[in-house]
């Protein structure tokens, strides 16, 4: 067992932040071995009933749970801030060409290692992450996840159409590939698997209707995929699947959306869409900086309460501009802060600084069905957490010191904060 002693910030069951500024955070090995909380409160409550546990005192410093990312793609780290006039032309330009790369199992090995080290750098402790059609890709960052210890959600790409050469795969061998990746790393360690179409505009029936029936045969595992982001996109889906009543019900005629089903944007919804995903038990990885970057739109977190369904905040890298949870945080209050009118209008909301905090941890794992283990430093979760320095930066600093609540402080270290303020991350209660 140890112990740290530092301010610290957790979540109660309703989502309201939980702050002891002389905090203790005491973890120790659970029921099945993993590295878990086992008291987390004040000092001066909790100290007494820990008195022989060696305490690593962290004077200025905040423990907070480490960040989760709802929707990363680890092959599109190489192109982060590449320009284009939209989606569509993105994927091509870009993607594409960079994605047919990994069939070489050493250069997805090589930007696997580089990747995780960018999540650790970032505070990013529980990411879902897409990989390419290569089996080769999601080996590689399995592996690479599994030799640091990463609790971390992945999958193998389907695209049997529309793709070009390269990362097009065919349609029998694509779901035979995806049951194999299943049943090699599903539930290994800290690993979990995620079922990935790319869109549905990329994936046949024949393709959507087989990773439907591998969701039914394996309950347990994630699924993932894109809808609603950019109006051409849309459109095409819903040439290309006329019997749907949306591009989001293509997903659920194909037995594609329940519990641990995660789709990234979800921009351009109707009430009926929300109350899909609400009925469903799908929820949303709302991509900030993506959707800015693209031109995409803006998701409507009003509406989302309106018609309530899970949510929780991603990067997207790489059609995101960054790894930072700050930057996704201050992204995504600019994104509700903005009033739209026209086709899709929403009202212009102020999203609670320690609102955006839960949506990237302790929201974000309720969205992933991963509440109570991870994304909390409530007893019994996974030890996973960031020591941030208040201080990090001169401006950061003046700001944080001049803090009369809460609120505040998370954001300013939301609006000012970056890398330099993540001083150390642990990882399955080692440091990283």
């Amino acid at each position: 067992m140890q112990a740290w002693r530092a301010s610290l910030l957790r979540f109660d069951d309703q989502g309201h932040a939980l702050f002891d500024r002389d905090g203790l955070l005491v973890t120790g090995p659970g029921a099945d071995g993993r590295q878990v909380v086992l008291a987390a409160g004040d000092h001066a409550a909790l100290a007494g009933a820990w008195p022989d546990v060696p305490v690593t005192h962290l004077p200025g410093r905040i423990l907070a749970p480490g960040f989760i990312d709802t929707h990363v793609h680890y092959p599109q780290t190489e192109i982060i801030g590449s320009p284009a006039e939209g989606l569509l032309p993105w994927l091509e330009h870009y993607t594409f060409p960079h994605e047919a790369r990994f069939t070489d199992p050493a250069h997805a090995a090589e930007v696997a290692a580089f990747f995780c080290d960018e999540l650790m750098r970032h505070g990013v402790t529980t990411p879902l992450t897409f990989c390419t059609s290569h089996p080769a890709s999601v080996d590689a960052l399995f592996t690479e996840a599994q030799r640091r210890g990463l609790r971390l959600i992945a999958g193998k790409v389907l695209q049997d159409r529309h793709s070009p050469d390269g990362v097009r795969d065919e349609t029998e061998q694509s779901l035979v590939d995806t049951e194999a990746l299943i049943r090699r790393w599903h539930g290994q360690g800290r690993l979990g698997y995620a079922i990935t179409p790319r869109f549905a505009p990329s994936c046949s029936e024949a393709q959507l209707r087989g990773a439907g029936e591998l969701a039914a045969s394996y309950p347990d595992v994630w699924i993932q995929s894109h809808v609603a982001e950019n109006q051409d996109e849309i459109a095409w889906a819903r040439a290309l699947f006329p019997d749907s009543r949306s591009y989001l019900a293509i997903y659920a005629d194909h037995g594609l959306m329940r519990e641990r089903a995660m789709y990234a944007h979800c921009i351009h919804f109707s009430d009926d869409d929300r109350a899909l995903m609400r009925d469903t038990r799908t929820a949303a990885a709302v991509c900030p900086t993506s959707n800015l970057f693209l031109g995409s739109g803006f998701f409507d977190f009003a509406a989302a309460e309106r018609v309530p369904f899970a949510h929780g905040l991603a990067s997207d890298v790489g059609g995101g501009t960054s790894f930072s949870p700050f930057v996704t945080m201050r992204a995504a209050y600019f994104v509700g802060r903005t009033p739209t009118t026209g086709f899709h209008t929403k009202p212009g909301v102020s999203l609670a600084p320690e609102r955006l905090w839960w949506l990237h941890t302790a929201g974000a794992a309720h969205a992933l069905g991963l509440e109570g283990v991870v994304g909390n430093l409530q007893p019994g979760c996974e030890a996973d957490f960031v020591v941030l320095d208040p201080a990090a930066t001169p401006l950061l600093a003046r700001r944080t010191r001049e803090a009369e609540s809460l609120a505040e402080l998370l954001f300013a270290l939301i609006v000012l904060g970056d890398d330099r303020a993540v001083a150390q991350v642990v990882v399955n209660g080692a440091p990283a």
